[in-house]
């Protein structure tokens, strides 16, 4: 379901479950950017009264998401450190079109959007079936049921709104960039590392 060129590692969760700590952070800092991205696509797309209504949900989640991260991280006694620089999400930046027509770039920003919450969705279904934590595992796994809807979400969007734009053949160009970026990564204890 979610096309995507590559999967992790399964190493990866190995690496996250003997740092969970960091991993934690990590991930409370994704879900807070998330809300932060949703509420960015409403602020320069509010014209598509939809789009607006159903991204103001997603972005109430992705912070609903955040307090329960952080509400587990206090709950074993960490403590939720400094937000980390997310370098993945940094490089498929990159891959967005900064040119063109307004409609152009909210499609692309749509779909770097689904990118991420596609890879999220793999990374916790990957964390949910190997992580020996049983509260975690099932944490994770409620979280990908969650990220897999996102993705449709900013999917729907794109190809609704995209009608001009050939959506999927960007997204096939986005996977496959993404599919290479990917290599670099799944070797250190962050959620897209």
């Amino acid at each position: 379901m979610l096309h995507l060129k590559l999967e992790t590692d399964p190493r990866w969760a190995t690496i996250a479950e003997d740092n969970i700590e960091e991993i934690l952070t990590d991930h409370a800092w994704c879900e807070q950017k998330a809300a932060t991205n949703a509420i960015t696509i409403i602020t320069h797309n509010s014209q598509y009264v939809d789009l607006v209504t159903d991204l103001l949900e997603l972005a109430k989640e992705e912070l609903e998401h955040f307090q329960m991260v952080h509400e587990i991280i206090k709950k074993r006694g960490y403590k939720l450190g400094r937000e980390r620089k997310d370098s993945y999400v940094n490089e498929l930046y990159k891959f967005m079109n900064k040119g063109g027509n307004h409609l152009q770039s909210m499609v692309d920003r749509l779909l770097f959007s689904a990118m991420i919450e596609a890879r999220s969705c793999e990374r916790f279904k990957l964390l949910s079936q190997r992580i020996k934590d049983k509260e975690l595992s099932q944490f994770y796994y409620d979280l990908m049921v969650s990220e897999a809807g996102h993705y449709t979400t900013f999917i729907t969007f794109a190809r609704k709104y995209g009608k001009d734009i050939d959506v999927d053949k960007r997204w096939k160009e986005l996977v496959a960039f993404e599919g290479e970026l990917i290599k670099s990564y799944g070797k250190s204890e962050t959620i897209h590392g």
